[in-house]
């Protein structure tokens, strides 16, 4: 009998995972992961007792030992608190500091969940090792899940070959409904947990409070680019991403703003209005970081600039061994620095960068 490790995280997604596999006939231990303290960084606004509500690992961990038992299988616990300080956390404050908008759930499973929790899984005589996510292998081939909606391989691009060896997604073939239909059946107490969202060491509290714990707030202009005013003062350009309009309070302005651009050395923060704004827009990019999964590099392809959005078609130049110039002449809204560019061919994921930078006529923004 093949011994699957199956990292458990109090939700419903690995708590389907095991039991699929359990009814499948494998020999399955849990393994549920701690990989931040939510007690280290107290609420600077003074709230003592905020820290309870923030990242809810003992919920977590209490609703995966009761899935477990259920299912009579042995649910194993490892911290990696330090590590995902040291691989994590610390580039997610690096690339602020940058103004970039850094996605470490990415990180988080380069370096924790298919690096640090494999060693720990193979350590307790796994044969393979299973996550919740929703994404599907075929012969060594990464592959979007069934379910479009809830597909991850977006998060998973930064993964090798050699990581999704000797792995399973389990719920990849299911959708999200199924998941959940199936968790009933079984009676398992997190078919109706609600789903986590956002950051999770951010948790409940707003994100530029969280971040005043780590990084000094520097005010300055914002600058409305459609009309050349300063028209109000930004709380820190580590606060904002490209693409947003909520948050900027900006007194006195009835249509809608939007972030087009960042200037570190200034220390401004541009704006431009309405959402089909010249500035809001770019039809190449610079990715660097790049990892493939295969040996195939294409020239053309699909990409995608950020988890919700559709795959747009492209076109790749190749700079470096793991820097790309990504050409899209149809122009594509908000490419962000930070966050990821992942490529596919039709569903298969090829691998994917992080965005360095977006251009507008294959130039850098004349105002940057």
């Amino acid at each position: 009998m093949k011994t699957v490790v199956v990292g458990m995280s109090g939700g419903v997604d690995s708590s389907v995972a095991a039991l699929l596999l359990k009814q499948q006939g494998y020999q399955v231990i849990g393994l549920f992961m701690r990989n931040w303290d939510s007690t280290i960084n107290n609420d600077v606004l003074g709230n003592p007792h905020l820290h309870d509500f923030i990242c809810p690992q003992e919920q977590d961990y209490n609703d995966a030992a009761s899935v477990c038992a259920k299912l009579k299988i042995k649910l194993q616990r490892v911290d990696f608190v330090k590590e995902y300080w040291d691989y994590v956390f610390t580039y997610f404050l690096t690339e602020l500091k940058k103004g970039r908008t850094p996605n470490p759930d990415i990180m988080c499973n380069k370096y924790i969940k298919f690096d640090l929790f494999i060693k720990e899984a193979k350590r307790l005589g796994a044969d393979f090792v299973a996550t919740g996510h929703y994404a599907r292998l075929v012969d060594g081939k990464l592959y979007r899940a069934l379910d479009k909606n809830k597909d991850q391989t977006y998060f998973l691009s930064q993964l090798s070959k050699k990581q999704l060896q000797d792995v399973l997604f389990p719920i990849g073939d299911l959708t999200k409904q199924e998941v959940r239909r199936f968790a009933a059946e079984n009676n398992l107490i997190t078919a109706t947990k609600k789903g986590s969202t956002g950051i999770c060491f951010i948790g409940e509290r707003k994100f530029t409070n969280f971040l005043r714990n780590y990084l000094p707030i520097k005010p300055g202009p914002i600058v409305n680019l459609t009309t050349k005013e300063t028209i109000g003062k930004h709380q820190g350009l580590m606060n904002y991403t490209i693409g947003q309009r909520r948050g900027l309070n900006v007194g006195g302005q009835q249509e809608k703003l939007f972030v087009v651009g960042k200037d570190l050395k200034q220390n401004i923060l541009y704006v431009a209005l309405g959402d089909k704004n010249e500035f809001l827009y770019s039809d190449a990019a610079i990715i660097e970081n790049v990892n493939w999964l295969g040996s195939h590099k294409p020239k053309q392809c699909l990409a995608q600039f950020r988890y919700r959005q559709s795959p747009q078609a492209v076109t790749l130049e190749y700079l470096t061994n793991d820097t790309i110039k990504v050409l899209y002449p149809q122009k594509i809204k908000a490419v962000t620095p930070g966050q990821a560019c992942v490529f596919y061919a039709e569903d298969e994921c090829l691998g994917g960068g992080i965005i360095k930078e977006a251009l507008f006529n294959n130039q850098r923004r004349h105002f940057l």
